[in-house]
């Protein structure tokens, strides 16, 4: 054989010892069936990492539903309570409630009083003694007549210090119905500072504060406006809520509410800050929670209801992505519906 033809079949053997070193990797070995697939997976979602958004409403008996929201309705207290101990016995981690008041004012007391509807729901759900975390949005937007997050100064603005004193008027109203976390999400400058005062002073130094850390003005909150009532009759929100497009902000707010106290940090919206949710774990050592919004979830509801898509794998894959990001508790619609399908998958 002569000098080239050796360093022919050298270059041929070489060639096939490499390309079988190269296929003794092959990623697809654990990607062969359903218990490979399920004993390798990297991010787990759990039915106690899950928070469920429920909308409360006046009255008996009442089960209303959403038009923009598919499969979500409106609740009278008393069924607000049932849904609670459905969603417990799903093993669900908590419940968020919202308030839609039977009137409403410049000054959104109805969020305060012991009586008001929010208030009412959580003594009802407390008195079931659910193994779930009852948490209360601290607003006033559904509760005022212009449904802006705080009370107005004479221009016309938000009257930010006025704002804390309400907000922090709600939070130790809430706190005395049952909740256990407060969440302000009225995004004032010092809210989180304000709470934390207030609840300490009124002998509720247990009872925890949910920081909206990085709200932005979302166009995916429209449904949410529509199920809570809660537009604002002039304007809109972008003088308090964050601009979606600065992520440096964010983490200064972040930075901000831990220093005043927050216990939980959040980040709204959840699909569209999977960047911040990620940056948030990777800098603060406290929980991040994450809210996959009414838009986020309406999308898919929607888009599933036509057959579009397959709604429950696209429901799994969307907050199993809010959870791989660094989220440890993601509030979400479909927290009752993913906790039903893990169950059924055991």
């Amino acid at each position: 054989m002569t000098p080239a033809a050796e360093a022919s079949t050298r270059q041929t053997v070489d060639a096939v010892d490499d390309a079988q070193v190269r296929l003794r990797v092959r990623p697809r070995r654990l990607r062969r069936t359903p218990a490979l697939r399920a004993l390798v997976r990297e991010t787990r979602v759990y039915p106690a990492m899950l928070v469920a958004p429920l909308f409360v409403r006046p009255g008996s008996g009442m089960r209303q539903p959403i038009e923009s929201m598919p499969g979500q309705a409106r609740l009278s207290p008393d069924v607000a309570a049932e849904e609670a101990a459905r969603l417990a016995d799903l093993g669900v981690g908590g419940i968020i409630l919202f308030g839609l008041p039977e009137g409403k004012d410049p000054f959104g007391t109805g969020a305060s009083a012991d009586d008001g509807i929010v208030q009412d729901a959580f003594r009802r759900i407390r008195a079931l003694q659910l193994p779930l975390v009852a948490i209360a949005d601290t607003c006033m937007c559904e509760y005022t007549d212009h449904g802006h997050c705080g009370p107005l100064a004479a221009d016309g603005s938000i009257d930010n210090d006025a704002a804390l004193r309400r907000l922090a008027e709600i939070a130790v109203s809430q706190a005395r119905a049952g909740a256990d976390i407060v969440a302000p999400s009225a995004m004032m400058d010092g809210q989180v500072a304000a709470i934390r005062a207030a609840l300490d002073a009124e002998g509720f130094g247990q009872t925890a504060i949910m920081a909206y850390a990085a709200k932005h003005a979302s166009a995916f909150y429209g449904p949410f406006r529509d199920a809570a009532d809660s537009a604002p009759a002039f304007g809109d929100r972008r003088g308090y809520q964050m601009d979606p497009a600065n992520g440096r902000e964010a983490m200064r707010e972040m930075a901000l509410d831990v220093a005043e106290g927050a216990d939980i940090l959040l980040v709204k919206p959840a699909l569209s800050g999977l960047d911040l949710i990620a940056a948030a774990r990777a800098r603060f050592d406290l929980p991040i929670a994450a809210y996959q919004v009414s838009g986020e979830y309406a999308m898919i509801a929607a888009a599933a209801e036509r057959g579009w898509l397959d709604g429950r794998r696209a429901m799994l894959e969307a907050v199993t992505a809010i959870v791989r990001a660094g989220a440890g508790i993601v509030l979400t619609y479909a927290a009752g519906d993913i906790a039903t399908w893990l169950r059924d998958e055991r």
